[in-house]
């Protein structure tokens, strides 16, 4: 491979690839390397065309300053395990440790600099003093790579600002995220059918707004559901509820009503009198999800529900999933996602787990990946670009 994504041929060139990175750690002990296996395949084929690879990413929410808890140097050695290299490791982002790393680069070897966000710059809101950091990492290569999805709604130095610097492109991941957001907005085989979960109405408000529109059905579950309830008039006990998105709620099932977009809501409900934590044991109870106990609040979709849920989603041609329906992370409350991630694994069209907890559930609860059409890397990414919110990291790569 000579020629990548409309660079020309990279052979000898610096090559700056913005990653996605930002894995779970214990420690200095990756949990799930998920995203850097996610990352392998542009930065294998930029080394294998020649290149000279600088990867740039950030791990965790470092305030602007390093801190070791958050330095990348576990996730370059897994790096180079996956690559079947040594994967050099800079200390810095771009100061002397990573001009000196790119500086010792070859035709076809690897380097990781430090963890972007240990420099204010990256995420600074004044566009000087981010404008200044993208100068610094633009003069370590010769051409830019996005290919790090989770990161592109974010008008950052090393996502957004670098790419107006130097010849750039996008990434074999970015692209592929694309092309599977295109099919579920542009034109999705039918039945199109949404599954909705999380803890909050108000993190999926956006994609609500805008699916109402284009899909023939919203199925909806996890803590969010208690607010949706609430708007019909039932009690919820003391489930999650966002009392301010009442009348939001009860406006998306009018439209939904007139659109003839079906909105299923759970029937029935998995209750407990506390929040699992701790040593207590779970005492779980399927309730009616019109009858939730004053002491007792929602943790998951009820077994009927999830056979419902499964049932909408049998006969599907393109099924999009954000947000588990429980507590997934506890045995007592996992069935309903477990009977959503069953049924999407033999939906016969295009799947689409987006991202986050969804993914996180799915891992936990044993499903492999193949099992699913597509796993998004980035949950954020996927739900501005289902709400029709412009990325600045896709459309900087556009102009």
């Amino acid at each position: 491979m000579s020629e990548y994504a409309g660079l020309g041929d990279v052979a000898g060139k610096r090559v700056l690839v913005r990653s996605d990175l930002n894995v779970p750690l214990d420690g200095t002990t990756i949990t799930d390397d998920k995203r850097i296996r996610a990352s392998v395949p542009t930065i294998q084929a930029l080394a294998e065309a020649g290149a000279r690879v600088v990867v740039t990413a950030h791990l965790g929410r470092p305030k602007g300053a390093p801190e070791d808890r958050y330095s990348l140097r576990p996730v370059a050695a897994r790096l180079g395990e996956l690559l079947g290299q040594d994967v050099a490791f800079a200390t810095d982002t771009v100061g002397g440790s990573a001009q000196e790393t790119v500086a010792g680069l070859a035709d076809g070897q690897v380097a990781v600099l430090e963890n972007v966000r240990f420099n204010a710059g990256e995420t600074s809101k004044d566009e000087a003093e981010r404008g200044a950091f993208a100068d610094q990492l633009a003069s370590l290569a010769d051409a830019f790579v996005s290919d790090g999805f989770g990161v592109v709604h974010r008008k950052q130095a090393s996502v957004y600002d670098v790419a107006q610097r130097l010849p750039h492109a996008m990434g074999g991941l970015v692209s592929a995220e694309i092309d599977v957001l295109r099919r579920l907005t542009e034109s999705p085989a039918r039945p199109y059918v949404v599954v909705l979960g999380g803890s909050k109405v108000s993190d999926k408000l956006g994609v609500i707004d805008n699916l109402l529109g284009k899909a023939d059905k919203l199925l909806i579950g996890g803590g969010m559901v208690f607010t949706f309830l609430k708007a019909q008039g039932h009690e919820v006990g003391k489930s999650l509820l966002e009392a301010d998105q009442l009348d939001t709620c009860r406006s998306y099932l009018e439209r939904a009503q007139e659109s003839g977009v079906e909105i299923v809501l759970p029937t029935d409900i998995v209750v407990d009198t506390a929040f699992p934590s701790g040593d207590r044991t779970p005492e779980p109870r399927v309730v009616p999800a019109d009858e939730i106990p004053s002491d007792s609040l929602g943790l998951d979709i009820g077994p009927d529900s999830g056979a419902a849920f499964a049932a909408a989603l049998a006969d599907a041609k393109t099924v999009f999933w954000n947000g588990p329906m429980g507590v997934f992370e506890v045995d007592e409350f996992a069935g309903g996602t477990r009977a959503v991630a069953e049924a999407l694994t033999k939906v016969d069209g295009l799947s689409v787990v987006g991202g986050g907890d969804s993914a996180a559930a799915t891992v936990r609860l044993g499903f492999a990946e193949s099992s699913f059409g597509h796993i998004s890397t980035g949950g954020g990414a996927s739900l501005e670009y289902l709400e029709g919110k412009e990325l600045p990291g896709i459309k900087v790569l556009e102009d």
